[in-house]
């Protein structure tokens, strides 16, 4: 079994295509991390929400994972992947890909049509996903705003590690702050992925993020906990209030992912991302 000992600030990072085109651009993603890397980000989720993950077919799914692994290996970063968000045989593809190119760690979101509505379904799909890579630390991808599937995290932590030999935890995308707090647990990963209540949830014992705002200034995010961590709570919540304000004058100018993609591309124009893909850049 492979050990997932992470902890501190993992990008979900954008899905790079050629402007002007919606072809994979995966020469920028060597860059990319180098970027990262310098700017201290330890670890990367690759096509998550922010990555359009469920906006790729399997195969480009496939090729950019592939892409991440290799610059991620060569410079130190721990890249985990997301597989969820298709249909079932393709999740299972994903899984066993994931373990075949030996990812650091697996995401998964539940199953987004027969959603399931109790801990124990919940419980049951991701424990028959998790099977297909067995030896890869699992984790599941709690974002109910997009999914629909909120059933009591706490609730499902307990009854998953006990079935599942390879879980590890979740990504938790909610601002309910006390229901992510419960799930604190030692030995258990938690990573927190709401970029607005982050200042809350380091005062509340999170140290695991990913969280969309790592790609554009994550020294930011650097800030906050380290403040915190040492008491300075009147400068961490003041640095939060600025992020929050550089979150919603980002938001002025579209969608989450669009918005947040655009403000990468202008911060760093060298690193070629191109824009959203159908939906997400319709009017």
């Amino acid at each position: 079994m492979k050990q997932f000992t992470f902890k501190g600030l993992m990008a979900p990072v954008f899905t790079p295509y050629t402007n002007g085109s919606e072809k994979l651009n995966l020469d920028a993603i060597e860059p990319y991390v180098l970027l990262l890397k310098e700017k201290r980000v330890r670890g990367v989720l690759v096509n998550g929400t922010s990555g359009e993950g469920m906006l790729l077919t399997t195969a480009e799914r496939m090729a950019v994972t592939e892409a991440w692994q290799r610059s991620c290996s060569k410079h130190g970063i721990t890249m985990m992947v997301q597989i969820g968000g298709a249909p079932f045989p393709d999740v299972v593809q994903l899984a066993e890909h994931a373990a075949k190119i030996n990812t650091d760690a697996v995401l998964c979101l539940p199953e987004l049509y027969f959603k399931p509505k109790t801990p124990e379904a919940l419980v049951a799909y991701i424990k028959a996903v998790a099977s297909h890579c067995p030896t890869i630390p699992f984790f599941y991808y709690h974002i109910p705003m997009f999914t629909d599937v909120n059933v009591p995290m706490p609730a499902f932590l307990d009854i998953a590690e006990k079935e599942i030999g390879n879980f590890r935890g979740i990504k938790y995308t909610s601002g309910d702050l006390d229901q992510e707090s419960a799930c604190l647990k030692e030995g258990r990963h938690i990573f927190l992925g709401a970029d607005t209540i982050l200042c809350g949830a380091v005062a509340a014992g999170f140290d695991c993020f990913i969280m969309t705002t790592l790609n554009i200034c994550p020294e930011m995010a650097d800030k906050i906990i380290n403040d915190t961590n040492r008491g300075a709570l009147n400068e961490a919540r003041e640095e939060q209030q600025v992020l929050n304000r550089r979150i919603a004058t980002i938001l002025q100018h579209g969608d989450w992912v669009t918005a947040m993609k655009k403000a990468f591309r202008e911060t760093f124009p060298a690193i070629e991302v191109g824009h959203t893909r159908p939906p997400l850049n319709l009017k």
